[in-house]
């Protein structure tokens, strides 16, 4: 997954017209290339920082659907609704979080 910043986007863009343009009279600037790779590999870097984030929040976001399973099944009376809002509130944010991290691995 790569992340890119708005700067890294504009000065990426730049660089691949200046690209384009040396490409076409054959004189590449091996420079140029450079910078690109070095801006890739941190968008990499940065896209694959947020991704581990994300797991880490999916699975956060799993063990709240368990303990509010677990509170669910050992709630009584009253209780029970609180405990079922809140089973139901952390499926939904699960389920988002879920999307999140599926957009970001196929990106």
């Amino acid at each position: 997954m790569y992340s890119y910043t708005p700067a890294e986007k504009r000065q990426r863009r730049s660089l691949f017209r200046k690209g384009a343009w040396q490409a076409v009279s054959d004189s590449v600037d091996p420079r140029l290339e450079a910078k690109i790779q070095r801006i890739d590999q941190d968008a990499k870097e940065r896209g694959a920082r947020e991704l581990d984030a994300l797991q880490a929040k999916q699975e956060a976001d799993r063990q709240a659907v368990a303990t509010a399973k677990a509170a669910l099944r050992t709630s009584r009376g009253t209780d029970r609704q609180t405990a079922r809002d809140a089973l139901k509130a952390a499926e939904k944010q699960l389920r988002t979080t879920e999307r999140v991290v599926y957009r970001a691995e196929r990106s």
